[in-house]
């Protein structure tokens, strides 16, 4: 017998309320904190691993699976150095954790639910961290890492809009103080895991994300009663099928898809070819000490946190002159583009010698409030248009976007080694630019679609 589909509204669990919103949130906020917190820490170390250690001749041999990847991959661009290839690799990673998530959204719609599916994506990415401790099993742990992001990632986020009725105007700043956990968990990620692998080894980093991963499971599993109940999609053989304004809504979500995986494509160089800069071309003395390198990875998450109510207040304060959602996304892949103008300057002022590591400063100030402008808001706005019975599935196919974005962030990142670096972050900002005149041209046009 096949469990009918109801609304968002009818699923919300009765539960007491904390500081105005529902007390199921903060658990949530806290499950997503942990998992941010695993996956950020082994993000700032990955490319780092792969270049100083593990792609070196006598240990890239000892990986399973090494050997005939790197030639699918060269067989495709030519002969790759480490750089590159460790460039492509991170460029697979976080491209398809994005991409499974659609698997796990319909995994969660149509046989297990959303709680099952995110206990099950929990497991998962807690055994493939503890997994990076094994150089040997490096290929295997990222597969088995993508394939649990897939199922948790799409499953948390809807769960967060299941905790509101349809027009209730809490919705939006949910997702955003949401959005501060995932971000806390992003800014302790590099100064824990970062510093583990750093300094004591690479493999201490990479268990310290599995505990984390392994917290969040913990603390979802305890707020298990207070969760909104599963709701499977399965239709009624009487059940009406998808009206014209269901249909337009998804559209709009596909339309706006391109330009967004443009902005990820550029933004997501943070943990790739920024990297590498602030390691190889960044003065990174402070007061008689230097910085870590994966210390950087933490400013992003820091001025969010630090950000959010900045931001928020504005747009409260703007009031009828808020800009729409469509144009809060077009203006974050404008800032996305004056980011990387901040980095063309601070390439071609230092001139080949160490550039001032507060160029790297001011490049995160920009593309943190860039992200502010696009990235929550997206989030808000598949919860408030999906049709209920395929939330799931559509939170995957929105999120698939950084899926696009991250392949890009890798293909481009190949260029690094070749290209001069003003011409290379000069080539971030016109792709993003493009992105984000891509996405005004769509305000128009997508207003009434989105009741925006």
């Amino acid at each position: 017998m096949s469990t009918p589909s109801v609304t968002i509204a009818d699923n919300r669990p009765a539960s007491r309320e904390l500081f105005g919103h529902p007390r199921a949130l903060t658990f949530l906020f806290a499950t997503e904190m942990w998992e941010r917190f695993s996956y950020y820490g082994m993000r700032a170390l990955l490319v780092l691993y792969m270049v100083k250690y593990l792609l070196e001749p006598q240990r890239a041999g000892q990986v399973l699976g090494l050997g005939p990847f790197r030639g699918a991959l060269e067989f495709v661009f030519g002969p790759l150095a480490p750089q590159p290839l460790a460039s492509q690799i991170y460029g697979f990673y976080t491209g398809l954790v994005y991409l499974t998530p659609i698997i796990g959204g319909l995994l969660a719609d149509r046989v297990l639910g959303q709680r099952r599916t995110v206990v099950l994506g929990a497991a998962l990415m807690a055994v493939g961290h503890f997994m990076m401790a094994f150089e040997h099993l490096f290929l295997l742990a990222l597969i088995v890492l993508i394939l649990g992001n897939g199922a948790f990632k799409p499953n948390i986020s809807t769960q967060v809009g299941r905790l509101y009725a349809q027009g209730d105007r809490r919705r939006d700043r949910a997702f955003s103080i949401f959005y501060v956990g995932i971000n806390l968990g992003a800014f302790l990620a590099p100064l824990v895991c970062g510093t583990l692998g750093e300094e004591l080894g690479w493999h201490y980093g990479f268990a310290a994300a599995g505990v984390g991963m392994t917290t969040g499971l913990v603390i979802y599993l305890f707020a298990a009663p207070s969760l909104p109940p599963d709701v499977l999609g399965k239709a009624e053989p009487s059940e009406r099928p998808l009206g014209r304004e269901q249909w337009l809504s998804i559209g709009a979500i596909l339309a706006l898809m391109l330009p967004v995986s443009l902005f990820w494509g550029t933004y997501e160089q943070q943990g790739n070819t920024i990297a590498l800069w602030a390691d190889q071309h960044t003065d990174r003395h402070l007061f008689g000490m230097e910085i870590p390198v994966t210390w950087f990875q933490a400013f992003n998450p820091f001025m969010i946190f630090a950000f959010t109510p900045f931001i928020v207040a504005l747009w409260r304060w703007q009031g009828s002159r808020e800009p729409s959602t469509v144009a809060k996304m077009a203006i974050g892949c404008l800032l996305n583009a004056a980011a990387y103008l901040v980095m063309v300057a601070a390439a071609w002022t230092a001139g080949g010698a160490p550039a001032n590591w507060l160029w790297l400063f001011f490049y995160f100030v920009v593309i943190t409030v860039s992200e502010l402008y696009l990235s929550p808001v997206g989030l808000s706005l598949v919860t408030k248009v999906a049709p209920v019975r395929l939330l799931s599935m559509l939170m995957g196919v929105w999120l698939s976007t950084s899926f696009i974005g991250g392949f890009l962030a890798g293909y481009l990142g190949t260029f690094w080694s070749s290209m001069a670096k003003t011409d290379f972050f000069l080539m971030l900002a016109i792709i993003s630019a493009v992105a984000g005149v891509a996405t005004a041209l769509l305000i128009r046009p997508l207003r009434a679609v989105l009741k925006d």
